[in-house]
């Protein structure tokens, strides 16, 4: 399998978007759309997805038409985010529960995260996905807004860095690349970013940044649309040449690929096109744009601007951390062990 994405030679780099579309076939509009304005990849949704048959196809049908190492990813955490379901898919459990049994049993914890992520990381690649939206690394806040709720593994930054490690390297046990969100941290946040703007005025957050920084070795991290008075008081992580720049590429260390958090999202103002175009100058590597609305998406591929050679040298750096890490796996005595632990 091949996971990442990056130009091969030969061929013009692909547009530094990913892009979503309207439903579970691949509609003859969208392929033209993507022979002419080559996105970097596709994510799905449950729309697109009804069973392993129809996704196949659905693959085959995107592989055509996408250029050669495009990403197809999918927003595949456990718990309640998750777009492959029983009963042709395994279920799993939030990353709350997983934190609980790591609160009393290190150990085990651990081993049930590591699990957890290789179980999810074989349903994607035996469907066809190269990259799982997962795992989540904000903390957990009390009083903040349930959006990320159980979706956090813990409170306790370190906690939340260990746990989170364990997923993303069971995720690449199964040749699958993991996306560490929502950086800097999206724990604080009082309302949620899909309705709303969040802004956070705590001064201090150095723990909802630490534990991105103790996973700055993740191949892909997805930015927070979240204004932090303390970072930069007029724009959102997504849109913060400051906050990329000096948060996360420095403070942290991230140096993978940096994919913006769905630009559809309403605590973001603009049309996606310009959005895509305020990310990208602000020092995102890819759009993310998850509608599959067929004029917006194609509004946003043909304003994207080249991909530039540091992106298509990260992409290139994931692709092989899947292939080197990918190891042979057994997914019925994978999930017979988290059975007994959880």
């Amino acid at each position: 399998m091949m996971a990442g994405s990056g130009a091969v030679p030969g061929q013009s780099p692909p547009l530094p978007a990913i892009v979503g579309i309207a439903g579970p076939a691949l509609l003859a509009e969208e392929a033209a759309l993507f022979r002419a304005f080559p996105p970097a990849g596709v994510i799905l949704f449950s729309r697109n997805i009804q069973d392993p048959d129809q996704l196949a196809g659905l693959i085959a049908a995107l592989r055509l038409v996408l250029p050669d190492h495009a990403d197809l990813m999918v927003d595949q955490e456990g718990g309640r985010v998750a777009r492959l379901r029983p009963p042709h898919w395994h279920a799993h459990p939030p990353a709350s529960t997983i934190g609980e049994l790591f609160a009393d049993n290190p150990a085990a914890g651990l081993r049930a995260a590591w699990l957890t992520g290789a179980l999810i990381g074989l349903d994607c690649r035996d469907a066809g996905f190269t990259i799982a939206a997962a795992p989540v690394l904000d903390i957990s806040i009390p009083g903040a807004h349930d959006v990320i709720g159980d979706r956090a593994f813990a409170r306790h930054p370190v906690a939340v860095a260990r746990l989170g490690a364990a997923v993303a390297n069971g995720l690449l046990a199964a040749g699958v690349l993991p996306v560490g969100k929502h950086a800097p941290g999206h724990g604080r946040a009082r309302v949620d970013s899909h309705l709303t703007l969040p802004r956070v005025d705590d001064d201090d957050l150095s723990a909802d940044i630490r534990p991105f920084t103790l996973r700055a070795d993740l191949p892909w991290m997805m930015t927070a649309h979240i204004v932090y008075r303390a970072l930069d008081p007029h724009f959102p992580a997504t849109l913060s040449a400051t906050v990329i720049k000096r948060i996360i590429r420095e403070r942290i260390g991230f140096e993978g690929v940096l994919v913006t958090d769905d630009l559809a999202m309403k605590a973001l103002s603009g049309t996606p096109a310009y959005l895509a175009g305020q990310a990208l100058a602000a020092g995102c590597d890819i759009a993310l744009y998850c509608s599959g609305d067929f004029a917006l998406t194609e509004a946003l591929l043909r304003a994207c601007p080249p991909m530039p050679p540091a992106t298509q040298r990260r992409l290139r750096a994931g692709r092989n951390a899947a292939l080197t890490q990918r190891l042979n796996l057994d997914p019925k005595a994978l999930k017979a062990e988290r059975d007994r632990l959880l």
